[in-house]
């Protein structure tokens, strides 16, 4: 009876709003004074320790305030560090296939043809409708961006376009296919979780995702007339160094061909990942041998070195260098540590209540079919700030809502669209999210840089709320 009455005090002391978003609060001022201070270095450390300071604030909050004990703190900071695992090591695959890629002379290829075939007029629009074809394809941001997305960052930067401008085309044509593909799973796991056919999630998700990549598309066809390239000339010019410092063969271009084929077989990320870079190396050693040479006598040596390590490439031109050198595996540990301890700090403000603290703020603010849905789109973009890792907000967003939602009348179908329209492709705009340090790490651009012109991703929450306002094709059920 006693072991009972402490456990019903317990779930008694629940935080307030205002107790829930201080570490929210402290977060956000630690990593403005941090990467003002550190600039570019902030993952090098500074990032990671101010995560786990704040994890510290969060458990300092739960057991001195709510009574919450440690061993549930650490029973939610395993759970988070484990939900990543398979992440991480697709993270340690993509950072190994960015290094075989470009030192086999696969991305240099990519980037000679592409310069010679896009305009740089239409390159931005180009840019974002190859990475959605891509990505709505493959079902994956991640594997778009990887592959695509770091050859069209470097026909950009041959072309003189900003990094954030580029790095926004990319990200915007990314996440438009990762949230419609019936392959993606985010997609799936949106509708699967509520129970609404994935079909009919992605029917009904079209009507706010086609206006947000239309009116993405234009911001983008008009600002690649508008920003200032290089000329005709100096584009030459980089395309040439890069046929004089690599053996440029359309036979490289078997490499991403087959990885496209791999992928849309269905095959498991981690082996289409491991094939391809090793199919990769295997290009390298017979089309660049020079190159290989150039990293290590040791033609073995010089192949693990490019999977594995950092490596450099002579070459007069300066940005050519700078585009090819590359950090492989050990250019992702940074990443991988910063996930470790945003997970730390995610699993601490749910062990603590605080995620719900958050919830219950938004969820009051409920009083029609606008501000419903605008407060499932704020309580999502909320949790990737807090949880940072968009699967977990997904579930926890569906399972917040969903009583609302059926006590309302509202179909479940508009509870799954609004998810994805507010946590699927906003995950990547938070710099310490999973989605924001990936994307971050692979395309070498800060996510503060590129955070203003990923249109498609703010645009798309933003056309949630506008839709439901109109109240275009949403049904109410008469209350019982």
């Amino acid at each position: 009876m006693e072991k009972s009455s402490k456990q019903e005090q317990h779930l008694k002391k629940r935080p307030s709003a205002i107790l829930s978003l201080m570490p929210i609060v402290m977060l956000v001022a630690m990593l403005t004074c941090t990467i003002r201070s550190f600039g570019s270095n902030a993952l090098d450390g500074a990032s990671q320790i101010t995560l786990l300071a704040v994890s510290a604030l969060c458990v300092l909050i739960g057991m001195g305030w709510l009574n919450v004990p440690w061993a549930s703190f650490e029973k939610a900071i395993v759970k988070n560090v484990s939900s990543v695992a398979s992440a991480l090591v697709i993270l340690l695959l993509i950072g190994a296939l960015g290094g075989a890629w470009m030192v086999s002379g696969v991305v240099p290829s990519l980037i000679y043809y592409g310069l010679h075939i896009i305009h740089p007029g239409v390159f931005l629009a180009s840019s974002c409708l190859i990475c959605a074809l891509v990505s709505v394809m493959t079902g994956s941001s991640w594997t778009t961006i990887a592959t695509i997305g770091i050859a069209l960052m470097g026909i950009g930067r041959a072309q003189g376009f900003d990094d954030g401008w580029i790095a926004g085309a990319i990200i915007s044509g990314a996440y438009f296919g990762d949230k419609i593909s019936p392959l993606s799973e985010t997609t799936t796991l949106a509708s699967g979780s509520l129970g609404v056919p994935l079909f009919s999630h992605i029917r009904y998700m079209l009507i706010t995702t086609v206006p947000s990549i239309t009116i993405a598309l234009i911001i983008f066809a008009v600002a690649g007339f508008f920003c200032s390239t290089s000329s005709s000339q100096d584009i030459a010019t980089f395309a040439s160094s890069l046929g004089t410092r690599f053996n440029i063969t359309p036979w490289l271009l078997l490499v991403p061909v087959l990885t496209g084929l791999m992928i849309a077989r269905k095959i498991p990320p981690v082996i289409t990942l491991f094939l391809s870079i090793l199919l990769a190396v295997v290009f390298g050693l017979v089309f660049q041998t020079d190159a290989m040479r150039e990293i290590d006598p040791s033609l073995f040596k010089a192949a693990m070195k490019s999977v594995y390590g950092s490596t450099a490439l002579h070459s007069d031109n300066p940005m050519l260098a700078d585009l090819v050198s590359t950090r492989g595996m050990a250019g992702m540990m940074p990443t991988i540590w910063l996930i470790i301890c945003a997970m730390c700090f995610g699993g601490c403000m749910a062990a603590g209540g605080m995620v719900g603290g958050i919830t219950r703020l938004f969820i009051h603010m409920v009083k029609g079919r606008t501000s419903l849905v605008g407060s499932t789109a704020a309580t999502g973009v909320m949790l990737n700030v807090a949880i940072a890792d968009q699967y977990l907000c997904i579930l926890l967003t569906g399972n917040m809502f969903r009583d609302i939602y059926d006590r309302e009348g509202y179909e479940r179908r508009l509870l799954s669209r609004t998810t994805e329209d507010a946590v699927t492709v906003t995950s990547v705009l938070v710099p310490w999210n999973t989605c924001g340090m990936t994307q971050s790490t692979v395309l070498g651009v800060a996510t503060f840089t590129y955070l203003p012109y990923c249109f498609f991703n703010i645009i798309s929450p933003v056309m949630s709320v506008v839709v439901a306002a109109l109240g275009y094709k949403i049904w109410r059920k008469p209350n019982k």
